[in-house]
């Protein structure tokens, strides 16, 4: 599988879009992240929780270069990894923890922009309603937003 790094990836106008129910324990990881960035980086935060679907329009009217998608995913690694997955390696394996199939969203925002589209995922330790977000997902949430900002105001 190929990775990309942070750095490679956030060139041009850049729309981050947070996903997930902070209700239900690391599958709060997109909609923390996004809080954590928000005002810090130069993009576009943008915190979809639940919805993808709704902010489909507000991503499209931004003109991305690129979009990346943060949520929880089942990866098959240790709680709190993450990897940063293309359109294909997301399509592939329907890896999102959330109903809303991510292929159809992608190809709606390949259609309607020309931006390169990723899914910054980590694994979650628990999606389970009422609990805490673990500790594992907290210390990624909280290197990746030091990455992020590095990244994307160098």
């Amino acid at each position: 599988m190929e990775s990309y790094f942070l750095s490679d990836i956030l060139k041009g106008k850049v729309v981050f879009v947070g996903v997930g129910n902070s209700l239900r324990a690391d599958d709060g990881f997109g909609p923390t992240l996004i809080e954590k960035l928000k005002g810090k980086i130069k993009a576009t935060c943008v915190d979809a929780g639940l919805s993808l679907e709704n902010y489909a329009g507000k991503i499209v009217k931004e003109s991305p270069d690129t979009v990346v998608i943060a949520d929880a995913t089942h990866l098959d690694l240790e709680p709190g990894q993450y990897s940063i997955l293309k359109k294909d390696q997301i399509t592939k394996s329907g890896l999102s923890t959330h109903d809303l199939s991510a292929n159809m969203f992608i190809e709606y925002l390949e259609s309607q922009t020309k931006a390169d589209i990723y899914m910054l995922a980590v694994q979650p330790q628990s999606v389970t309603l009422g609990e805490e977000m673990s500790g594992a997902v907290k210390k990624t949430i909280e290197e990746l937003a030091k990455l992020i900002t590095e990244a994307n105001n160098a």
